[in-house]
């Protein structure tokens, strides 16, 4: 087994989990940045997963995976940016446990990230919105299941990892009418919803048969959560 192995293990579960405490929206975020690095690195150099060790690590490497995601994925620079602090964290954690690696560390902890302008927020038209709402088959189930998410979107300012972890327990559909969202920094925070997306959160419910509170909102296939990249 390589050293990468159990210090990937470790680092998510003695060290953001027992010591850090890191939240459960940090941890999902820095799973899937090395999920996309492993992925990225058996597609590109044909190495499984348990066979890849920190040599295969290098600056020019994770500098070509970032290359990829922006080029490839079309990934904006702010996410860019975040899968490379998730990468910087492991490599923070690494550098106690593996000091024979420390020159290697040292390169990828001083990949920089990229400064990016922060453009002026747009907003979608009432015209907009209504050509966006008609656009999923409300025929077919994930049809209407795809209309009340960007519904509930759009009316109440939800992140997609807040809106991925939504269960109806969240909801209070009666008035006062809103959801409670468990955010970033394990920050909780009330949200209004507005009748028309309450209407159709109550439809939805008695359409799929009134799950249980526990239940998530929005699923993927039958009850499982969906991701934040839609999978």
């Amino acid at each position: 087994m390589t050293l990468l192995a159990p210090t990937l293990q470790s680092f998510f579960t003695t060290y953001l989990t027992g010591q850090k405490s890191a939240s459960r929206h940090t941890i999902a975020a820095y799973r899937d940045t090395w999920r996309l690095l492993l992925t990225y690195l058996n597609a590109q150099e044909n190495r499984q997963p348990v066979g890849i060790d920190f040599a295969d690590l290098s600056a020019e490497t994770i500098t070509a995976f970032l290359a990829h995601l922006e080029t490839d994925r079309h990934n904006s620079v702010p996410t860019r940016n975040a899968r490379l602090a998730a990468i910087h964290a492991l490599f923070h954690y690494a550098a106690f446990l593996h000091p024979e690696h420390a020159d290697l560390v040292a390169r990828v902890l001083a990949i920089a990230p990229k400064n990016t302008a922060r453009p002026l927020i747009n907003y979608l038209s009432d015209s907009e919105v209504d050509v966006l709402l008609r656009t999923p088959p409300s025929s077919r189930w994930v049809g209407r299941r795809d209309r009340l998410i960007m519904l509930t979107l759009i009316t109440t300012g939800l992140r997609v990892s807040e809106l991925t972890s939504l269960t109806w327990a969240d909801l209070q559909l009666s008035r006062p009418a809103h959801t409670v969202c468990h955010g970033k920094g394990r920050k909780d925070r009330v949200t209004p919803l507005n009748p028309d997306t309450c209407r159709d959160l109550l439809a939805w419910g008695r359409e799929n048969r009134n799950p249980d509170p526990s239940q998530p909102v929005f699923t993927a296939q039958g009850t499982r959560r969906p991701t934040a990249d839609g999978r």
